[in-house]
């Protein structure tokens, strides 16, 4: 009951940076919105003759340099010559030098999704035969590594600040006009401001090596800055600076012009009486008509500024891509602006509960008007996040098949909760109204206005003007103030219980925000499933005409029970038809990356007929890519292909599959 704040607040900071480092560390780079769907040559293809070019079809329009894809051959040299094209819809192609000889070759692409997030890949393909090659494609992506981690927490400090600040402002106009005097709500919406104006600033400088190199040494670079400029992120970060200049003028006048002129709290606030409703405790509509002139121009004010700052991130985001973009943008405005006022007005009134001083209490008004303010929040959220969820999902399965639909789980369950706690804090300023206490001041028996008596010696301090005495009895004076305001506070156990449970709520809002971030860099469930099932119809149709990866591609997953000893492996058999063929195996980890593991063993078996096993040992051709050609097919049938994955020196497990071949 008489704990101090501090560990409370250094407790809340604390989770905020562990959340947040755990979650985006967690945001693993496969989290990119545009996915290829295809190419040609395709992914392991083995042609005959060299191609003229290369094309690479993505999920959605992507954004191409010169440097975005490159053709490397089996000793790491570009075979690549002028800039990417897009000759069609949603494929880029670039050119190759003619003459090229036998081996495999490296195609790497390094492009930026519509909704301004990097894609990074590389895959395979051979001319004639496969071949060693010494370039690895399992290389960093842009977004990984420090640079990546370090934008996704500017990410998140940014959608913190703005909530912090937008929300903030939101519950003093419309909840709690004194406390726009309160130094401890003024400080919690100025810290907002900067965080988000740093955080801004932070990504305008990152985004360059984010996109590009994903080198630290290249966030200074004014080149890649003037490029990034150029691009829709780069305008909406540049739009989101400006509408911050004006947000700092909104702040300005909130605790200058209005602060002088909104009324005063009063333990009398807690009285039932219509009088005591009517006074600006909180809203400012009973005051002269220059102060509530004033009220309505920062409301209007701060509301088209709030949505300006919400909308940079519509522009650039989930939003501006996809179905029905034009409603989607508003839509995430709203949205963004409920969690705003929901969130950031909850952070606002945790610091008044516990900060505010006696004198200005926060009394059940302010809080009623506040519960009034997260009702409609919740509701607006419930509307706007079903949308954004049919958008993104498009079907029910993704709920639990993609990575976004279990985050997006996540992010429902918290807000239940979240709700829940809300319900025990609307409880408790219930019994805070009924209980009808009496004035904080005079709940520890001191009257209420008085000052606390002087300290015994401050006359003989004064008198004799000594400045050590003087200095240890202003800091007595300090610390018995602090006490007596600490005692007001705590003897009130509704009071107590109404911070406590609000509290609750804010530890619930800081888990629910990196979750929210995170969301944001991960691919739509709808993107992902379109993924998936353009790059099927493009296997199958590559298995009909005998081109392509293999008429046969069948995928594992496998376990061997070891450390990192879980994964998918794939088989590809091309032509997959009677006599020789081309095989290709892939083995990737749980993110997707490509992974080495000690061995990789096939056998094929057609126990119709009882062939076999027959024994096919790929040789390794790049990181998690082994190649295996002349394999004898002796007769069509349902054979089953199977495939033993090691580990470890005694981790492995052997995974199959039938397929028909021939």
């Amino acid at each position: 009951m008489t704990q101090t704040i501090a560990p409370r607040v250094r407790t809340l900071v604390l989770l905020i940076l562990a959340v947040a480092g755990a979650l985006l560390a967690g945001a693993a780079p496969a989290s990119a919105h545009a996915a290829l769907t295809g190419s040609d040559p395709a992914q392991g293809a083995v042609v005959d003759t060299a191609p003229s070019q290369v094309s690479l079809t993505f999920s959605e329009p992507i954004a191409v340099s010169d440097d975005s894809v490159r053709v490397l051959d089996p000793k790491g040299e570009r075979v690549d010559k002028g800039d990417p094209a897009n000759p069609s819809g949603t494929t880029y192609s670039v050119r190759l030098v003619s003459g090229l000889p036998d081996g495999t070759y490296t195609v790497a692409y390094q492009v930026v999704s519509a909704d301004s997030h990097p894609v990074a890949g590389a895959f395979t393909f051979s001319i004639g035969a496969p071949s060693e090659t010494t370039v690895s494609v399992s290389a960093q992506g842009s977004d990984d590594g420090l640079v990546g981690w370090l934008y996704g927490f500017g990410r998140y400090v940014s959608y913190a600040g703005f909530v912090v600040m937008a929300g903030g402002a939101a519950f003093v106009l419309a909840c709690w006009g004194p406390g726009a005097r309160v130094r401890a709500v003024q400080r919690l919406v100025v810290s907002g401001w900067l965080a988000l104006t740093a955080a801004t600033l932070g990504l305008l400088m990152l985004r360059g090596s984010y996109t590009t190199s994903g080198k630290a040494g290249d966030i200074f670079d004014l080149t890649l800055l003037g490029d990034v400029l150029q691009t829709k992120t780069g305008a909406a970060l540049v739009s989101r600076l400006l509408l911050l200049a004006a947000a700092a003028l909104f702040i300005a006048v909130l605790f200058g012009a209005y602060a002088r002129t909104a009324p005063a709290g009063s333990p009398d606030d807690h009285a039932d009486d219509a009088a005591g409703s009517d006074r600006a405790e909180g809203s400012g509509d009973g005051g002269e008509p220059d102060q509530r002139d004033l009220t309505f121009g920062l409301a209007v004010g701060g509301t088209v500024v709030s949505a300006g700052l919400a909308a940079s991130w519509a522009m650039s985001e989930h939003a501006s891509q996809g179905i029905q973009a034009g409603v989607a943008m508003p839509v995430h405005v709203v949205h963004l602006l409920a969690v705003a006022a929901w969130l950031g007005g909850l952070t606002a009134l945790l610091v008044a509960l516990y900060r505010a001083p006696v004198e200005t209490p926060v009394g059940r008004d302010a809080v009623r008007r506040f519960s009034r303010l997260a009702f409609g929040s919740v509701v607006t959220l419930a509307v706007t996040g079903v949308y954004q969820s049919w958008r993104q999902l498009g079907s029910w399965s993704a709920f639990t098949d993609t990575r976004y639909g279990q985050l997006l789980l996540v992010k429902i369950v918290l807000v239940a909760v979240m709700v829940a706690a809300a319900f025990v804090s609307r409880r408790w300023t219930q019994r805070l109204a009924d209980a009808r206490m009496p004035a904080a001041a005079e709940e520890v028996g001191q009257p209420a206005g008085t000052a606390p008596p002087e300290a015994p010696d401050a006359k003989q301090a004064e008198a004799g003007k000594d400045s050590v005495r003087a200095a240890q009895l202003a800091r007595q004076r300090a610390a018995a103030e602090a006490a007596r305001q600490k005692r007001l506070r705590d003897a009130d156990p509704n009071r107590f219980g109404l911070r406590r449970s609000v509290l609750a709520e804010a530890g619930v809002a800081v888990v629910l925000l990196a979750v929210t971030t995170v969301l944001t860099q991960t691919e739509p469930g709808r993107t992902e499933q379109d993924a998936r099932a353009a790059t099927a119809t493009s296997s199958s149709a590559a298995a009909e005409t005998g081109q392509g990866s293999g008429a046969v591609s069948l995928t594992m997953p496998f376990d061997t029970g070891g450390q990192n000893g879980k994964g998918v492996v794939s088989v590809d058999l091309d032509p997959a038809r009677v006599g020789d063929n081309v095989m290709h195996v892939y083995a990737e980890g749980p993110d997707g990356k490509p992974v080495d593991v000690p061995e990789v063993k096939i056998a094929l078996t057609l126990t119709a007929q009882d062939i076999g096993p027959l024994p096919v040992a790929p040789d390794r051709i790049a990181t998690g890519h082994w190649s295996a050609s002349g394999v004898q097919i002796p007769m069509a049938g349902d054979w089953k292909v199977e495939v033993t994955v090691r580990t470890s020196d005694i981790d492995q497990v052997t995974v199959s599959k039938n397929a028909q071949i021939g």
